[in-house]
């Protein structure tokens, strides 16, 4: 069956919060002595992310926002082969990087999208996933960071669903392989082989597709592979927030605290971006 990739916006101030490692916005290796300045829970999780710099007030404002429910209402579909997506094949392996927050991969890679050209810096994912499609969460999403020479950056999420072994992806396994000699925060080791052969048929051959593109139809793991890619990251994902270009949902609860909105009110809302 072939899958769907799903275009929700041009603009990714928000939606690239946090997932810009590696690019030239952020360093590209957290060394191990360095404070983790945001976290998914307690008082580092996203609910006060827009406190972490002035870069950051966008979390809370900005109308770009992400993750959400993915919807036929809310994406736009174009043709999968339209993002050209590549990535290069590492027959000695990759660098692997537990940065605490998340799990990393560098690799290189390019992709189109509308007139622009974009490069791959890295990849990394979050359990559970960020998004959702028509109102259902994947165990794990995998984001591949892409950025243009003008610096703008663009994401493509992969589903990944629990199956059998004989399901499992080989880009899956292959980039997990090694998890238990990177078990802690600023740990780095290397990944055996990877290619990414038939992840690109998956998305390239896509009969619809999405500056977030999510894919639809999921590539899969095994539940081993799941429970220790789990009990190493825990939880690492955002809460699902309004849809593109309504307004944000920590300003509506800045508003409703504020006595300005009333519950379940669609507040205009005071957005930096208006």
């Amino acid at each position: 069956m072939k899958s769907a990739v799903l275009l929700l916006s041009s603009s990714l101030a928000l939606a690239s919060a946090f997932c810009d490692h590696g690019t030239r916005a952020f360093n590209r290796r957290a060394e191990p002595s360095e404070k983790v300045k945001f976290g998914y829970e307690d008082l580092l999780g996203p609910v006060v992310w827009q406190g972490i710099d002035e870069q950051s007030a966008v979390c809370a404002t900005g109308r770009h926002q992400s993750p959400i429910s993915i919807s036929q209402a809310n994406s736009k579909a174009v043709q999968g082969s339209r993002l050209n997506f590549t990535v290069e094949s590492y027959p000695n392996g990759a660098e692997f990087l537990n940065l605490g927050t998340t799990l990393e991969v560098l690799a290189n890679g390019t992709m189109a999208l509308g007139d622009k050209d974009y490069s791959l810096v890295q990849y990394h994912v979050h359990t559970p996933s960020e998004h959702r499609i028509n109102r259902e969460y994947y165990p794990m999403e995998v984001h591949f960071v892409f950025q243009a020479e003008d610096d703008s950056l663009a994401v493509v999420g992969i589903m990944v669903e629990v199956a059998s072994e004989e399901q499992t992806s080989d880009f899956v396994s292959a980039t997990f392989a090694n998890l238990d000699k990177a078990p802690n925060a600023g740990s780095v080791t290397e990944t055996p082989a990877l290619d990414f052969g038939a992840l690109q048929a998956h998305i390239n051959n896509s009969t619809e597709g999405v500056a977030w593109n999510v894919v639809e139809k999921p590539v899969f793991m095994n539940t081993t592979l799941y429970r220790e890619i789990k009990n190493n990251l825990k939880f690492n994902s955002r809460f699902t927030q309004n849809e593109p270009g309504a307004i944000n949902l920590l300003d509506q609860a800045r508003l409703l605290l504020n006595g300005q909105v009333k519950p379940g009110s669609n507040a205009t809302g005071l957005g930096d971006d208006e």
